[in-house]
């Protein structure tokens, strides 16, 4: 692409049109068709940088050049040309750094995104200019473009707070330090000095308040995997500063919001976090500790309640914990009178109700249903506090236990003189109480371990049930929602028999008029139905048979009340309770099974215009994949049902390209078409294979869901496919999208397993040399110098392998070993030493185990190639060797009997927005060795079943292994033959 006027107003033209909703899908397929031609993304930053441009489109440019370089910069396939030209890449190093600090503030956040996109790839190994360009840029005087330099520098370091210790993390963040630790630490002294020169000027204090914020956040990133040794030297110096700026006050920092935090609040924030670290990390090396505990203290003791100061009260109490779990300034807080001070004085105080959590539980429930409920990175000041005294407790059980009872008491008994008046107090009991009870909890299981000293039971008994026995729409929601939330929160410490007696009060609270009181009820409903004893459910189909129906009808009418796409899908709560009896009913569904499908359907429907809730949507889609699971098995009719209600929506979501629900649709399809009997595809799965063989379709969200589909598409119709020639089609998109893709490769393995089992070998093998050869040249870039990168690519080519040795319609492992001849003499035993054989031994999944182990069985015993020279020689005692190693290693150990649907949990499991799996549309594992014996048994078995002559090889070269001789007679023994017929 020439950069010249014609071009540069042709690209203003189709960013002033992706600006129009009429426009905007004709101007982004316009800047797609010339984004990937040389010279594009240079015109961009021409544009960006381009004083006399409008601000909204430079805007509108800087976002587009940001997702640009999300798009390219890593090429996921490793085959496809690069989309940016190698002149370009470096034209972008070179003007990227000085277009970021020179552009204004909301588009230097864009740039500074896409620069730390870029070093999040290439920095340091490929970038080497960058770090030096970025310390150079640093001025002494102007401070604008050092928040810029340092906010880039913050973007690219904080990468290392999360990432796995590794040798190459290490030799970066070495490289950083060598480089930036003393212009950084005189940035940071020079930016304490300027604090104090202009602490009565407020546009200067403004930019330097940021700065001082960016460069705390810069000394968390470069200590937050290991004390450096430059820090540790100069520890003195930055505690100092920390301490000052700990305890700082100046007007003109302070600001009138009483919700948003201020710069004095970030600045203090950010010590915390480094007193934090500091505290659990380097406690051995962090002599200034105890001077910084009082200064903690009475943080928390000055600090007002209003909602800017809850990070910082947070993060104080979160360093306060730390210093109490550590131990060895522990000594502080064990003298009793010390206990009861930080317990009244601190713990106390943040643990009441404030009028602002009133008003947010009554004007925007759903937020404080998340708040109270998940927490967030602004956790709440009650769950710090609580967490503060579970902290105490550690070292005082027995102390902190009697006086937090002791105001447990008292508070109940002001909330009986006047219970409509005080019925905060009995709030904060049952909050307090709920704190010292609970010793661990998780998410996900609710409290896992209780304080002894404390009776849950006793006291759910005598104050919390009469509030869940009391009518639903009290005068006093809030302590509705603490007695359903006891009962969400102790659910395993009552029994099966005391949970049965609660559920129907729960089920009757979805009657509440109150939001966040219906919205509990459904929580703790589903909560109790997840809980497992063992490897069982303690609620089964029979035990919620009685309430199934009133709980599906009142959840889908608190649903519905919502008249927008957004209202509808805001309470996930509520569909995940919808997806949980569904789960939980199983087949006793059947009676009303079309009015729920045509629920979710119509929900689907109207969602699908704006799918603004991950989560919920998830939910809905698991729950017409868990009626399909359970109805369509048991009756024929519900599969043609199921299909007329899903196709609509379903066609609606693909012809409108809805990106967030298209993985979902094709995995619901997939399972639709797996529940037909026989091998031809009807007429309308057969009208949606040509659109789902159409590479543009293969974009990277879809692709697993597709490769899903087509597996689906492949055991039920295979012959469909073969009779319209779709197979080479298939065979494309493996070539062409899967197997050359660092992202997906593995995917591509699968399809390859499915087409081998399904299509006839006499006609597969004609296509077996060009698939191979594209297998082969993937795995070459496994190879890094002498070592293998091992990962589920490999993995998944070790299985096919062995697959391929074990298929009776392959005719035997020597089919798949010619077709290695064919492309090199000597490849199949390279290929088999190199990757398969050392792969073997890390298969762990029992069904992946015993394919490896039944397949290296029949190679050993049914391959007369590997009884030939060059491969008896060697390889066939190498293969000896590894599969008797795979038959040794322990089994690890799984969670068998566990049903996948009982167990299903988003957040235990990682929501991902990218591809989301739904559990309840996962296909039955097709078992390639069902009907064999347990491999080391079908190993003897084989071995007898060898010809005579053959047989004689094997047992001269068993002779010479002692690892043979060793375990051979075992596997010989549990196959009840002797071994003196060998």
């Amino acid at each position: 692409m020439e950069i010249n006027e014609q071009t540069y107003n042709a690209l203003q033209q189709y960013l002033v049109q992706t600006l129009s909703p009429e426009t905007q899908k004709d101007a982004a397929h316009n800047l797609s068709q010339v984004e990937v031609q040389q010279g594009f993304p240079i015109l961009l930053l021409k544009l960006i940088s381009d004083e006399s441009v409008d601000q909204t489109l430079r805007m509108a440019g800087a976002v587009y050049f940001k997702n640009y370089i999300k798009r390219h910069w890593v090429n996921d396939n490793e085959e496809e040309a690069d989309k940016i030209a190698p002149q370009d890449r470096l034209e972008i190093k070179n003007q990227i750094v000085q277009l970021m600090i020179t552009v204004p503030d909301k588009l230097q956040l864009q740039i500074s995104d896409a620069l730390s996109l870029i070093a999040a790839s290439d920095f340091p190994e490929h970038w080497d200019s960058l770090l030096p360009e970025l310390i150079s840029k640093l001025s002494p005087t102007d401070y604008r473009v050092n928040n810029g330099i340092l906010g880039t520098a913050h973007s690219i370091f904080k990468r290392w707070r999360s990432a796995f210790r590794s040798d190459e993390l290490f030799i970066t963040i070495k490289y950083v330090l060598g480089m930036f630790c003393e212009p950084y630490m005189q940035l940071f002294q020079i930016t304490d000095k300027l604090i104090e020169e202009n602490s009565n000027n407020p546009a200067a204090l403004a930019i330097l308040a940021r700065s001082l914020t960016l460069l705390i956040k810069i000394f968390y990133d470069l200590n937050c995997q290991d004390l450096p040794e430059f820090f540790e030297d100069n520890l003195t110096t930055f505690m100092s500063l920390f301490e000052k700026y700990l305890v700082y006050q100046n007007p003109h920092l302070v600001t009138d919001d009483e919700e948003e935090e201020g710069p004095l609040e970030q600045i203090k924030t950010g010590i915390l976090f480094i007193l934090e670290l500091y505290t659990t990390r380097f406690e051995d090396s962090f002599p200034q500790l105890p001077s910084f505990v009082p200064i903690v203290i009475n943080l928390l003791t000055n600090t007002n309640s209003e909602p800017k100061y809850d990070t910082m009260v947070c993060k104080a109490f979160a360093v306060l914990t730390a210093i109490v779990k550590t131990g060895r300034q522990a000594q502080m807080f064990a003298d009793p009178n010390a206990l009861s001070t930080m317990c009244e004085r601190i713990a106390l105080p943040n643990i009441a109700m404030r009028t602002v959590d009133e008003e947010l539980f009554e004007d925007n429930p759903i937020e404080y249903i998340r708040r109270d409920l998940e927490g967030s990175d602004n956790d709440t000041r009650r769950r710090a506090a609580a967490d503060f005294i579970r902290g105490l407790m550690e070292r005082a059980e027995v102390q902190v236990t009697k006086i937090m009872s002791e105001y447990v008491n008292r508070y109940l008994q002001t909330y009986s003189t006047n219970p409509k008046a005080n019925w905060k107090d009995k709030n904060t009991a049952i909050f307090l109480l709920v704190a010292i009870a609970s010793r661990s909890s998780t998410s996900q299981q609710g409290v896992t371990k209780t304080n002894e000293l404390v009776d849950v039971v006793d006291f759910f008994s005598k104050h919390v049930l009469c509030d869940l026995q009391s009518d639903v729409n009290t005068d006093i929601p809030i302590l509705k929602v603490d007695a359903i939330k006891y009962v969400y929160t102790f659910r395993n410490q009552l029994t099966k028999e005391q949970l049965l007696l609660v559920f129907p009060l729960l089920v009757k609270h979805l009657e509440s008029s109150d939001y966040v009181v219906y919205t509990y009820a459904a929580i703790a409903i589903e909560r109790i139905l997840f809980i497992r004893q063992g490897k069982t459910m303690m609620f089964t189909s029979v035990d919620i048979k009685p309430y199934a129906e009133t709980l599906l009808s009142q959840l889908f009418r608190l649903i519905e009340q919502g008249q927008t796409p957004e209202k509808l899908s805001e309470n996930d709560y509520l569909m995940r309770a919808v997806m949980r009896v569904i789960i939980t009913s199983r087949q006793d569904m059947v009676p009303y099974v079309n009015v729920i499908m045509d629920k979710l359907t119509k929900i689907l429907s109207i969602v699908s215009k704006n799918p603004s809730n991950p989560k919920f949507n998830h939910y809905v889609f698991e729950s017409i994949g868990a009626l399909i699971r359970f109805i369509c098995p048991i009756s024929e009719a519900a599969l043609s049902e199921f299909e007329n209600m899903c196709f609509g929506p379903f066609q609606t979501i693909l012809s409108q390209e809805v990106q967030e629900f298209t993985p979902y649709v094709f995995q619901l399809l997939a399972q639709l078409l797996e529940q037909h009997q026989g091998v031809e595809l009807t007429p309308a799965y057969i009208a949606l294979l040509s659109p789902i063989l159409n590479p543009s379709l293969w974009e990277q969200g879809n692709i697993p869901a597709l490769v899903r589909l087509l597996q689906a598409y492949l055991n039920k119709g295979v012959n469909s496919i073969l009779a319209a020639n779709q197979l080479e089609q298939i065979l494309g998109i493996f070539q062409q999208k899967l197997v050359y893709s660092r992202q997906f490769d593995h995917y591509g393995m699968l399809l390859l397993n499915t087409v081998s089992t399904r299509v006839p070998i006499n006609v597969l093998g004609n296509y077996l040399p060009a698939l191979l050869s594209a297998v082969l040249k993937r795995l070459q870039s496994k190879k890094k110098g002498d070592n293998i990168q091992f990962d589920r690519f490999t993995r998944n080519f070790t299985l096919w392998m062995n697959l391929c040795f074990l298929l009776e319609s392959f005719g035997g492992p020597d089919t798949i070993i010619k077709v290695y001849e064919q492309l090199q003499p000597g490849l199949f035993g390279q290929i088999m030493t190199l990757f398969v054989l050392p792969d073997l031994s890390k298969l762990s999944k029992p069904l992946d185990r015993k394919i490896g182990g039944s397949g290296m069985a029949r190679l050993l015993t049914g391959s007369d190639l590997m009884l030939q020279a060059p491969y008896v020689n060697q390889l066939w005692g190498q293969s000896l060797l590894a599969v008797l190693a795979l038959f040794e290693l322990p089994v690890a150990v799984e969670a068998d009997g566990l049903d996948e649907l009982y167990t299903l949990d988003i957040e235990e499991s990682g929501y991902q927005t990218q591809y989301a799996k739904l559990a309840t549309s996962n296909p039955v594992p097709q078992d390639p060795t069902s009907g064999l014996p347990a491999p080391p048994v079908y190993l003897a078995q084989q071995i007898m079943a060898m010809p005579a002559e053959k047989r004689q090889i094997v047992k001269s070269l068993v002779s010479q292994s002692a690892e043979a001789t060793q375990f051979l007679p075992k596997y010989f023994q549990q196959a009840n033959i002797s071994l003196d017929q060998l």
